[in-house]
């Protein structure tokens, strides 16, 4: 019953962290302008993600414009965009095979084995996802952080941590968390020992003695 629990702590923890991923993609507040120093602007704000740049205005209304050309981003912004999706689609991967290994549920119930293997395995899988995210999050804070430090980037050109960055580390680390309970699942090897050879019985004794 622990096992069981821990199996489906570790598959929630999961997919609450493949869900994050996901919504840390979509995202358009991976950056937002930062209003440090002399740049003080608050007519509008401006954020910049994956997959678009957005402004909003004093008012409230938000007007985005995706990115025209593939070939125009920068390489770490596209090498940023094919971890996330890899992620999403590991995560959606590790989900299918997890749910075929749970304890709960009726598919390979004739073998437990294979079934709690099936688990691991996506646990591995769930761990593989979080990684990527962690890593295109990470590489992606760390080129904002490098560009807010350096004199030779204008001020009103600066930008700081979007929440879009938060969430996805907070997803990541779920995805990593559920996959290795997940990992915990995993069937003890049992000790064969070899079959104990019987001692032959003494024959039961007639009272003849034969010479």
């Amino acid at each position: 019953m622990a096992s069981g629990g821990l199996q489906l702590l570790g598959f929630v923890l999961a997919f609450l962290g493949w869900i994050g991923i996901i919504i840390s993609t979509a995202m358009p507040q991976w950056k937002m302008a930062s209003y440090a120093g002399d740049n003080i602007v608050t007519a509008q704000a401006l954020y910049e993600g994956l997959w678009m740049s957005c402004a909003m205005q004093s008012t409230g209304q938000i007007q985005c414009k995706v990115y025209d050309s593939l070939l125009k981003l920068e390489s770490s912004l596209q090498a940023t965009r094919a971890l996330m999706v890899a992620a999403i689609l590991l995560g959606l991967v590790a989900l299918f095979v997890s749910v075929t290994g749970m304890k709960c549920m009726k598919c390979m119930e004739d073998d437990q084995v294979k079934k709690m293997r099936m688990a691991v395995f996506g646990g591995v899988i769930f761990i593989i996802a979080g990684l990527a995210a962690l890593v295109a999050t990470s590489w992606y804070g760390n080129r904002v952080a490098r560009a807010f430090y350096d004199p030779f980037t204008p001020v009103n050109t600066r930008f700081e941590f979007g929440s879009a960055l938060f969430i996805g580390w907070a997803a990541a680390s779920l995805a990593m968390l559920g996959g290795a309970f997940l990992c915990c699942s995993c069937p003890r090897r049992e000790t064969s020992y070899p079959p104990t050879r019987g001692y032959p019985k003494n024959a039961p004794s007639t009272g003849k003695d034969y010479v």
